[in-house]
């Protein structure tokens, strides 16, 4: 199938799947003789493991150092991220722990927030 149709299968657009490619998230497609890109349903469905793993929050740099193992699904043509997520020393336990510092982060700038905005109590009116 040409980039649209791929594109379209997996939910992306022709540009985001060009730039999968560059950044080393596909292998490089087939070429017809007039030099057009061609995909097969493995490229869809590799393409469809990185649009979900990105919708959990990780990065494109993530993926790129687990890149060999994109491509795994099981029996049922479910994505299988556990081969994928553990490999590269810990991809997922680094998103998660930088997640759980950036909860942190914007947690504590709300309740500094919210301190400024907290009504002052209120002075003694009987002295």
């Amino acid at each position: 199938m040409r980039i649209g149709d791929a594109a379209a299968a997996a939910g992306t657009t022709p540009r985001a799947l060009r730039f999968y490619e560059e950044s080393g998230l596909l292998p490089p497609p087939g070429r017809t003789a007039a030099g057009q890109r061609v995909y097969g349903t493995g490229d869809v469905d590799r393409l469809r493991v990185i649009r979900q793993l990105l919708e959990l929050g990780l990065t494109v740099a993530d993926l790129r150092r687990a890149a060999s193992h994109l491509d795994l699904i099981d029996g049922d043509q479910v994505p299988h991220y556990g081969a994928a997520c553990a490999s590269g020393a810990g991809i997922v336990q680094g998103r998660i722990a930088a997640l759980d510092a950036e909860i942190d982060r914007l947690t504590r700038l709300r309740h500094r927030l919210a301190a400024q905005i907290a009504p002052a109590p209120a002075a003694d009116l009987a002295s």
